[in-house]
């Protein structure tokens, strides 16, 4: 039984992972087992809901490799150097905008981030993601790509809690300096725990 049950769970997970992730899943699940105390699988009862939590967590973890991945490639294409506007210059992409795009383009080029821009102009999520939007249009008939910055205002993360998060870890946990990936994912840097210098 004990067998079989495996090689059927492996089954499951392996229609959207490779084997080796698919063994990761039923690791996992069978950890979960264990923790909900579940962990005889002769049981009927246990190997349905064993079944379930494996199919249920290969395609959520499947789904979001997939979003993942698309954020990833979206990323790293905006941030991709083009030769065409590798050279522009500041006054080259402020030049000839309408005043509320002006406004944005200057506070973007000189480091603010979403909710600091918002915080200034007193606009909506809404609004500045239409300004953006227009930004972005405005340059590329103009045949100049959107600056670096911009790439972070385009990304879908919730950069208020991000930051709301942030200060109090860092100050929970002694760091130094505290950021986040891409994809959101939180980061602290401490100092050493030894004096002893590394490599």
């Amino acid at each position: 039984m004990r067998g079989r049950l495996y090689t059927q769970l492996l089954s499951i997970a392996a229609r959207e992972h490779t084997t080796a992730e698919a063994e990761d899943v039923v690791q996992e699940a069978l950890i979960s087992a264990i923790a909900a105390g579940r962990s005889d699988i002769e049981n009927p009862d246990n190997a349905r809901w064993l079944t379930g939590v494996v199919r249920n967590r290969a395609r959520m973890e499947a789904r979001t490799a997939r979003r993942r991945k698309g954020r990833e490639t979206a990323w790293q294409a905006a941030r991709a150097p083009d030769a065409k506007t590798s050279d522009a210059k500041p006054d080259d992409i402020l030049a000839g905008l309408p005043p509320a795009l002006r406004i944005l383009a200057a506070l973007v080029l000189t480091g603010h981030n979403r909710r600091e821009i918002a915080y200034l102009l007193h606009l909506p999520d809404t609004a500045l993601r239409q300004r953006v939007s227009a930004l972005k249009r405005h340059l590329t008939a103009k045949n100049l790509a959107a600056p670096e910055e911009l790439t972070g205002l385009s990304l879908d993360l919730a950069y208020g809690r991000i930051r709301d998060v942030l200060l109090p870890a860092l100050l929970r946990h002694g760091g130094v300096f505290a950021s986040h990936d891409p994809d959101g994912h939180l980061f602290l840097i401490k100092r050493s725990q030894t004096d002893t210098p590394r490599q």
